[in-house]
């Protein structure tokens, strides 16, 4: 079960002020989302210098790159309007960004869009340096930022999903043999192994089967006739899981119940929607 990693940190969204870049390119900075959309801009330029010096854009027709994103194109054959046609291909992919940025964080709500220029602001801006940061550091502001206005949609989306997860742990809890760890990982020993526990370095090899809380098995190393390896020096599993491996001894099989916030969280994990209940069964092999 491999991890994607995500940064989740709560950040305060606070009134924005006018951030001017170059001429006539502004970033009208009005909440929250129009932040985010400056940040998705300036920590793409990066890419996109590469990009234009691939394309053999020279810094001396900058603007009118810029002018060919935002306007349109003119294909005649000098550097010059090459540049401007070579925007307005970008442009193109920008509006596609901006529309990706306006699903994270509206969900299904076409009437609210992320403003396509606020994205150009921020590209500009970081393409010329008068942002002040590099792509790295807007990224992780972006992310930062990102990942509680996404939380709140996908709440709207999947609370019930949610909720279903939180009774079936505390039903689960009152069973016969359920322990729960001060994390709320609960676990059911079925077989008490008898071998060694690991090491932070140990390379264990396991046998499992996880399923939802209506019963769907969304992965299993039985049905594959493949056990899967866990390094714990660099695990790459779920934080249920390895909770779990390290208090194991060579042996054993447990049935383990792990709560949103030690799977998956808010990721979409295909078959495992957001805020999932996981339930596990795991066979220490050796």
């Amino acid at each position: 079960m491999k991890k994607i990693m995500t940064v989740a940190a709560a950040v305060a969204m606070t009134a924005m002020t006018m951030v001017s870049c170059d001429g006539d390119n502004k970033a009208d900075l009005k909440d929250g989302v129009d932040s985010l959309a400056y940040d998705l801009g300036v920590f793409q330029s990066e890419g996109l210098k590469q990009y234009m010096a691939q394309l053999g854009v020279d810094s001396a027709y900058y603007d009118d790159f810029f002018k060919g994103m935002k306007e349109g194109a003119v294909n005649e054959a000098d550097p010059k309007k090459e540049a401007y046609l070579n925007g307005l291909a970008v442009g193109k992919d920008i509006q596609g960004m901006a529309k990706n940025l306006g699903h994270q964080v509206y969900g299904e709500d076409t009437t609210k869009t992320v403003n396509v220029k606020t994205v150009i602001a921020g590209l500009i801006a970081g393409l010329k340096g008068t942002d002040g940061r590099t792509a790295e550091q807007a990224y992780h502001d972006f992310d930062k930022k990102l990942e509680p206005i996404r939380e709140v949609q996908l709440l709207k989306d999947f609370g019930d999903n949610k909720a279903a997860g939180e009774k079936y742990l505390a039903e689960n809890k009152k069973k016969e043999g359920v322990k729960v760890t001060k994390s709320g990982l609960q676990y059911k020993v079925l077989v008490e192994g008898t071998g060694a526990l690991p090491t932070d370095s140990s390379q264990i090899q396991v046998n499992y089967e996880g399923k939802l809380i209506d019963g769907t098995v969304f992965d299993s190393s039985y049905e594959r006739n493949m056990p899967f390896t866990v390094d714990m020096s660099r695990p790459h599993v779920i934080e249920g899981w390895i909770e779990a491996l390290k208090m194991m001894p060579a042996g054993s099989k447990w049935e383990v119940t792990i709560p949103q916030e030690l799977g998956y969280g808010s990721q979409n994990q295909g078959p495992i929607k957001p805020f999932s209940t996981l339930i596990f069964t795991i066979e220490v092999l050796k």
